[in-house]
C-alpha cells in the first residue's frame, strides 16, 4: 500500500474504516454515487439494519462492551424489557470478550511458536540462510542523538518517494537502451546521458581516479549516490547484460539497500557505503587484480562493498553485548553487526527478486560469498586476516587463477576499502574522520546518561579527533596498506595512497601536540591562585589568545 500510495496518491486509496463493508457514514442512502438501481449495503459494522430496535440495540451494546474490554454497564430503564434486554446485551458482550482473549492467547503462542521455531532453525541448520529485514536500532534515547524530528522525518520519506520516481524514470530508459531501442553512442554512460546533471557526468567519467569526492557526487545526484554509482559500475563492467538483471528488480534491490542505511548516522551511512564501493572499484583495477578476475568476482566485490554497512545501527558490537540487545543475543555476541548487514542484504536479494532467475545453487552460492566477503570487514579480525596476507606474499604462493585465492584477494581488498579514508587527500580525509569520531561521541554521551561505561574511543572529554586517528593508523590502517603496496608491486595508486597516507599520519600528530600543549596551559592556569601578583589576570588573556 505505501508503493500504491506513492505512485497515486491518497485520494486512489481504497479507505477501510475497520468496520467491515457498509455505508459510509456522511452518505445518504438516496446518493447518486449508489445510483437508482441499486440497493445499498445492509450492514455497517457488522449489524444487521433490519433487526428491530431492541436487538439492534443489543448488538450496539454488546459491541461497545467488547471495545471497552466487556466491563457491564450501569444504564438502567424502567421498562422490565429494557433490563432483560441489556442484561442479555451483557452475557453476549462477555461471551464476545472471553472469546476474543481466546484468539489472543492462539495468536500470541503461535508468534511465540514461530520464533522458537526460527530460532531452532537458525542453529541446528546453520546450512540454511535465513534473510533478516527487521530494525536494528537500540532502545536509546534519540534526543541525544540529535535526531531529526516528527515533520522533518515526514519530509525525508517524501524527498525518497520523489527520488525514487525519478530514479526509476532513468532506468526506464536504460532498458529502453539495453534492448536496442534507443541508439548508443561510443564512449556514452549508457544509463545516465540524458537524466544527469553535466557535473555529475563529468564526475562518473572520472569515477576511477583517487581524488573522487564522494561528498560532491552526493549532493550532485540529489542523495542518490550509491544507486547512481553502482548502476554506472555495473554498467562499465557490462554485469547486466552478463548476468541478464531485470532492470526494474535491479532498481528496486539498489533502492532498498540505499534506504536501508540510515541517513542520521554521522559515518555509517549510504554516502560511506559509496565511497567504499568507489575505492573498491579503483582496487579491481589494479593490474595485478584485474587480469585474473571473472564477472562474478567483480559482481561480488562491488555488491559486497555497497551493502557491508547496511542497517548500521551508530553503534558498535560492544555496545550492543552490554545493552544485551536482540542482535547481540542472536549472534552470540560475535561479528554481530557484519552478521547482520550480511542477513539483511540477503534479504533484500531475495526481496527484489534480483537473482530469482538464476539457477538456485548459483545464487545461494553468491548470498553465501557474500557473506564470507561482509565478515571480513569485523575488524577484530584485522590480525588474523593480515597475518594470512603477509604470509602469503612471504611465501609468493597467492595464485589468482584458483578462486579461493581471488576471493581471498577479495577480502583483502574490501578490508582496505573500508579503511582508506586516511588515505584520501586531506579535505576528504578529515571530514571523514570528523563524522566518525561523532559517531563514536554519540554513543558516549548515551552510555553517559545510561550509566554505563563509556566505550573505548567514545569520551569526548578525553578522546579527541587527532589522538583517535593517529591510532587508528598506526595500528591499523598502516599495517595494512604495507602489505597492500607490496601485493600490488608498488602501483602508481599504492604510492598515492602511501603519499596521502604519511601527510595525514603526520598533520594529525602536529595538530594532537598542539592540542596537548593548550591542555598544559589550562590545566597550569588553573592551578595558579587568584588575584596573583604583576597583573596575573591580564597574562591569562593574553595566553589565551595564542593561536
Amino acid at each position: 500500500m505505501p508503493v500504491l500510495e506513492g505512485l497515486w496518491g491518497p485520494d486512489l486509496r481504497v479507505q477501510d474504516s475497520g468496520l467491515g463493508v457498509g455505508v459510509c457514514p456522511d452518505e445518504a442512502t438516496h446518493s447518486p454515487v449508489w445510483g437508482p438501481l441499486r440497493t445499498p449495503p445492509v450492514t455497517c459494522g457488522g449489524l444487521s439494519l433490519a433487526l428491530e430496535l431492541p436487538a439492534l440495540l443489543r448488538q450496539l451494546r454488546a459491541a461497545w462492551r467488547a471495545r471497552r474490554g466487556g466491563s457491564r454497564g450501569t444504564e438502567r430503564s424502567d421498562e422490565s424489557t429494557w433490563v432483560e434486554d441489556e442484561k442479555e446485551g451483557e452475557g453476549e458482550g462477555e461471551d464476545e470478550v472471553k472469546k476474543e482473549e481466546e484468539e489472543v492467547k492462539q495468536a500470541t503462542g503461535s508468534r511465540s511458536a514461530h520464533l522458537e521455531a526460527d530460532g531452532r532453525q537458525s542453529t541446528c541448520h546453520p546450512v540454511v540462510l535465513l534473510a533478516e529485514r527487521r530494525g536494528s536500532f537500540p532502545l536509546i534515547d534519540l534526543r541525544i542523538l540529535k535526531t531529526s524530528d516528527q515533520r522533518g522525518e515526514v519530509e525525508s520519506s517524501t524527498r525518497k518517494k520523489v527520488k525514487r520516481l525519478l530514479s526509476f524514470q532513468r532506468y526506464c530508459h536504460s532498458s529502453r537502451l539495453l534492448r536496442g531501442d534507443v541508439p548508443q553512442t561510443p564512449g556514452s554512460l549508457h544509463l545516465l546521458d540524458e537524466d544527469y546533471l553535466g557535473q555529475a557526468v563529468h564526475m562518473l567519467s572520472k569515477v576511477g581516479t583517487w581524488n573522487f569526492d564522494i561528498f560532491l557526487f552526493d549532493r550532485l545526484t540529489n542523495g542518490n549516490s550509491l544507486v547512481m554509482l553502482m548502476c554506472h559500475l555495473f554498467n562499465v563492467y557490462g554485469l547486466i547484460h552478463h548476468f541478464q538483471l531485470d532492470m526494474v528488480k535491479l532498481h528496486r534491490f539498489l533502492g532498498m539497500l540505499q534506504e536501508g542505511y540510515h541517513s542520521q548516522n554521522p559515518y555509517h551511512n549510504a554516502v560511506h557505503a559509496a565511497d567504499v564501493t568507489q575505492a573498491m572499484y579503483c582496487y579491481l583495477k589494479e593490474p595485478r587484480l584485474a587480469e585474473q578476475l571473472s564477472l562474478l568476482d567483480v559482481f561480488l566485490g562491488l555488491t559486497a562493498a555497497a551493502a557491508h554497512d547496511v542497517d548500521h545501527p551508530g553503534v558498535n558490537q560492544p555496545f550492543l553485548v552490554k545493552t544485551r540487545h536482540h542482535l547481540a543475543s542472536l549472534y552470540q555476541n560475535t561479528s554481530v553487526l557484519e552478521s547482520h548487514h550480511w542477513r539483511s542484504t540477503v534479504g533484500m536479494l531475495r526481496e527484489s527478486g534480483l537473482l530469482s532467475h538464476l539457477p538456485a545453487d548459483l545464487s545461494q552460492d553468491i548470498e553465501q560469498q557474500l557473506g564470507s566477503l561482509i565478515l571480513a570487514t569485523d575488524i577484530s579480525r584485522q590480525n588474523e586476516f593480515l597475518l594470512t596476507f603477509r604470509e602469503h606474499l612471504e611465501n609468493q604462493d597467492l595464485d589468482l587463477t584458483l578462486a579461493s585465492h581471488r576471493h581471498f584477494m577479495l577480502q583483502i581488498a574490501l578490508k582496505c576499502a573500508d579503511v582508506c579514508n586516511p588515505c584520501r587527500d586531506w579535505e576528504l580525509s578529515k571530514q571523514w574522520s570528523e563524522r566518525v569520531c561523532e559517531e563514536f561521541y554519540r554513543q558516549g554521551d548515551v552510555e553517559k546518561k545510561f550509566e554505563l561505561e563509556i566505550s573505548p574511543l567514545c569520551n569526548q572529554q578525553t578522546d579527541s579527533v587527532p589522538a583517535i586517528q593517529t591510532g587508528f593508523i598506526s595500528y591499523i590502517v598502516e599495517p595494512l596498506f604495507e602489505e597492500w603496496q607490496r601485493f600490488t608491486q608498488p602501483s602508481l595508486l599504492s604510492q598515492t595512497m602511501t603519499g596521502h597516507l604519511k601527510k595525514n599520519k603526520a598533520r594529525w600528530s602536529r595538530l594532537r601536540y598542539a592540542q596537548a600543549s593548550v591542555d598544559v596551559h589550562s590545566c597550569s592556569r588553573d592551578d595558579e591562585p587568584e588575584g596573583g601578583e604583576g597583573g596575573g589576570e591580564e597574562e591569562e588573556i593574553e595566553e589565551e589568545n595564542i593561536p
